[in-house]
């Protein structure tokens, strides 16, 4: 009994120094970094705070474990690979996926100094003919391969994928090196990025899919098994 008030002081400081937000997120929750699990491998993804509703709507999800379970339903090589449909943690080899979320929407969030370079973890949406704002999905994701560009393949985006906009000299530079997918760019919300295991992201996209007619979904499931926040490195 002696043992129990400084006990329950020490929790009481604990907590207070990591004060739960509005979103029910606590402080602390905001500088962690995202683990996930799957089936192939583990990647690590750090969130961007550039992107506050994003960022806060991913760690809330992650925290609810949302995602555990769910497959990569949707996989091209040399683009990306895409995940987060609820609908998918228990469906069938023949069920078509991609239509299912939490019920609602994320304003998007775009800015310029982040782009689709191979890596980044950014939002799916519906097209801008139901989605004129363009908001994202509220759970499902994609994750960048792309492809490595050369000046004259840029100039090609810029021209017939972009419609005339230019990309930022130091995002052309990122295109041609390490590559990625600069036609979504401005188009999509990206909100993070991996900071590890990119190697998994390459072995989850090269898996042979059902093709386009079956919804790119890969053959053999790749499952996140679960989805954590881990303290940063």
């Amino acid at each position: 009994m002696k043992l129990l008030f400084p006990l329950l002081l020490f929790s009481f400081i604990i907590i207070s120094c990591n004060p739960k937000l509005s979103n029910g997120l606590r402080k602390k929750d905001l500088h962690k970094d995202v683990e996930m699990v799957t089936s192939m491998g583990t990647m690590v993804i750090r969130l961007s705070d550039s992107t506050p509703l994003h960022r806060d709507n991913f760690l809330k999800l992650v925290k609810q474990h949302y995602y555990d379970s769910i497959l990569f339903h949707r996989v091209i090589n040399h683009f990306m690979i895409q995940a987060g449909d609820p609908e998918s943690k228990r469906a069938d080899s023949t069920k078509q996926l991609g239509n299912g979320g939490p019920g609602y929407t994320v304003p998007a969030e775009f800015r310029p100094s982040i782009f689709h370079k191979k890596g980044v973890i950014a939002a799916a949406r519906t097209g801008d003919d139901v989605n004129p704002q363009k908001a994202s999905s509220g759970s499902q994701f994609y994750i960048v391969q792309g492809k490595i560009f050369t000046d004259a393949g840029l100039d090609s985006v810029e021209t017939f994928r972009l419609k005339g906009r230019k990309l930022p000299d130091e995002h052309r530079a990122v295109y041609k090196t390490i590559g990625g997918t600069p036609h979504l760019d401005q188009s999509y919300t990206v909100f993070g990025e991996l900071v590890s295991s990119t190697e998994v992201l390459d072995s989850i996209a090269a898996v042979p899919t059902k093709g386009r007619q079956g919804g790119d979904r890969p053959l053999k499931d790749v499952r996140i098994v679960k989805v954590a926040l881990i303290k940063r490195k």
